[in-house]
């Protein structure tokens, strides 16, 4: 193939002024000879003073890190390249970043490259924590305006927008473990449904009987909808949208998952009022490290109004801050 013969000291330059023309060919690794570096070359010349020459090249190496080909592509100042980052969230076609500060002004052309890089329709940038009641994402769309995805994970389909709710795949381990219970014959209520991500994995893995999934955020609950019917378990799950305080009955729930976080312990009183004599919470909340189990324990207790309970689990779902956890205790009732 045809390739630009550079010495080996001025490369890097010529490599980045090609690329920026958009005439180095990235499917083929630059060469050796001697001194002199081989770039593999799309078009014509742009620069005669340098000689064209025929080479065989390597083909790229499609196992390299992602990033490491998308900072080839990239047109940005070499010492951001670094910053680039190694880890991002796949959900369907749509890809969420989390951008360090040097890298903002350079948002649009990154969410190109990794587009381009990693076979995505659409970037959004992660601006900051998901807040409020309604769990609604802050984030910026950066490529693409197809924003409506379909998510595949462990055998369940989830349809969402994003831009518009939440979706953690760092809760991962967590759906493995609801959808490897063994719920056969249980009534389970889901106060924090979300689009379903525990509702599905419990209906449609995990053998629940009945599902009554509660949800306050409209945008939520018209997905969820939409993934009861995705997941065929219809007939298994039942809707209640609005404040899961305002579920009408007492003592018929054999189990109950609480996936929230920061404010958990609030929805305690009303997790213990749902669940019968000899059933499960799942209570999920956050915690400073230094407290672990003591803060979670403590709050149970409150939470309970005197109920008896026993500890069953305790671990931790993901990091979330600086000294601070994302945990999950199981607790029997008595």
């Amino acid at each position: 193939m045809r390739t630009l013969a550079v010495p080996k000291d001025q490369a890097d330059g010529v490599k980045d002024r090609l690329n920026r023309r958009r005439q180095l060919d990235l499917e083929w690794r630059p060469g050796r000879m001697g001194d002199v570096v081989l770039l593999p070359l799309k078009g014509e010349n742009p620069f005669p003073e340098y000689q064209v020459v025929e080479s065989e090249l390597s083909p790229q190496d499609r196992h390299r890190p992602p990033q490491e080909r998308i900072g080839e592509i990239l047109d940005i100042p070499a010492e951001l390249k670094g910053l680039l980052p190694e880890k991002y969230e796949r959900l369907g076609h749509v890809l969420v970043l989390r951008l360090p500060g040097p890298l903002l002004p350079h948002r649009k052309e990154i969410a190109e490259a990794y587009a381009k890089v990693l076979k995505a329709r659409t970037v959004l940038l992660e601006r900051g924590i998901i807040r409020g009641v309604e769990r609604r994402p802050d984030v910026e769309l950066l490529f693409g305006t197809e924003t409506e995805t379909t998510h595949s994970e462990s055998g369940i389909l989830y349809r969402l927008d994003p831009t518009k709710v939440m979706f953690s795949s760092g809760n991962f381990d967590e759906k493995l473990r609801m959808a490897s219970l063994d719920c056969r014959g249980e009534t389970v209520v889901d106060m924090f449904a979300g689009i379903g991500y525990f509702t599905m994995p419990l209906a449609a893995k995990a053998g629940a009987e009945r599902v009554i999934a509660c949800e306050i955020n409209p945008e939520a609950v018209r997905f969820l909808r939409r993934n009861i019917e995705l997941n065929r378990v219809a007939d298994k799950v039942t809707v209640f949208e609005g404040d899961n305080r305002d579920l009408p009955g007492e003592g018929f729930a054999d189990r109950v998952v609480m996936g929230y976080v920061n404010v958990t312990w609030q929805f305690l009183p009303k997790a213990f009022s749902l669940v019968k004599r000899g059933g499960i919470i799942h209570y999920q909340d956050t915690c400073s490290i230094d407290r672990i189990p003591d803060g979670l324990i403590e709050n149970l207790r409150k939470g309970g109004g005197g109920r008896p309970f026993e500890v069953l689990g305790i671990r931790e779902v993901k990091a979330y801050a600086p000294s601070i956890s994302h945990m999950v205790v199981d607790v029997r009732v008595l």
